[in-house]
Order: C-alpha cells, then sequence, then structure tokens
C-alpha cells in the first residue's frame, strides 16, 4: 500500500524538509501553504495522512482539522506547532488530531514515528477489512 501525505506549513524551508524525508523513506507526497488550499487539494485526491502546522494565514490548523474530521474522518491528521502552549495541545486533542509534535524538528524521529502509527492503524484496519470481505455470507 503506497501511504499518500499531505504537508501543510506556511515555511516553505519546512515544507521541503519533510517532504524530501518521507519521499526518501517511500512515500508520495504533496504540499500545501495553508488549510484552504490543502482542503482545496483534498477535494480531488485522497490522503492517508495530514502533517499540519497550526498557526498558518488564510486558514490555520484547527480550523482545517474541523474540516477534514467532518469531511474526511479516516484520515489521520498529526498536528505541529512551535507554539507550545496548552491551549494548542488541548484543541488539537478535543478536534479530534491524532498527535502533536513540537518545532523545531531538529529530529525527524518523533514525526516519522507518528507517521508510523497512523501507518500501522491503516493497515490494521485494511487488514480487518479485507478479512471481512473474504468472508461467506451466511445461509439462511
Amino acid at each position: 500500500m503506497k501511504v499518500r501525505l499531505l504537508v501543510v506549513d506556511d515555511e516553505l524551508g519546512i515544507q521541503e524538509m519533510i517532504q524530501r524525508h518521507f519521499r526518501f523513506l517511500g512515500f508520495e507526497v504533496d504540499c500545501a501553504n495553508n488549510g484552504e488550499q490543502a482542503l482545496g487539494i483534498m477535494a480531488k485526491a485522497r490522503y492517508d495522512i495530514v502533517i499540519s502546522d497550526i498557526m498558518m494565514p488564510v486558514m490555520d490548523g484547527p480550523e482545517m482539522l474541523r474540516v477534514i474530521r467532518r469531511l474526511y474522518p479516516m484520515t489521520h491528521v498529526i498536528m505541529m506547532t512551535g507554539y507550545v502552549t496548552m491551549d494548542n495541545a488541548l484543541t488539537c486533542m478535543r478536534l479530534g488530531a491524532d498527535t502533536l509534535v513540537f518545532k523545531p524538528l531538529e529530529d525527524m524521529g518523533t514525526l516519522e514515528k507518528a507517521v508510523a502509527d497512523a501507518v500501522e492503524h491503516i493497515q490494521h484496519w485494511l487488514g480487518l477489512l479485507k478479512e471481512l470481505q473474504s468472508m461467506k455470507p451466511p445461509t439462511i
């Protein structure tokens, strides 16, 4: 299964760093500059995981997360922030983010683990669905 990631951040350097890292690991990766642009991209293609900054112009991460949870409930969302506050963490948790990763991303290990956890969850459910499809319907 080829996992598709969408990286949403208004900082081009962070977008490029995350995109390069996960493409090297074999993921398909696209980028957006803000939540509004990300939702436009998501309307045209399916993404398994969204990695998004919280603070962005036009549409911030929490507002985008609200829409993703409503329109794409199976998409895993990993939020990132350099503004580490209890309010940011609680907002992400309340809106249904899978996890929150703190910037700066000097070590990609934390983000890599968050993505690996999301992939494991996706594969688990795909396995259950495949098993369900292979079952014979009950005879009456």
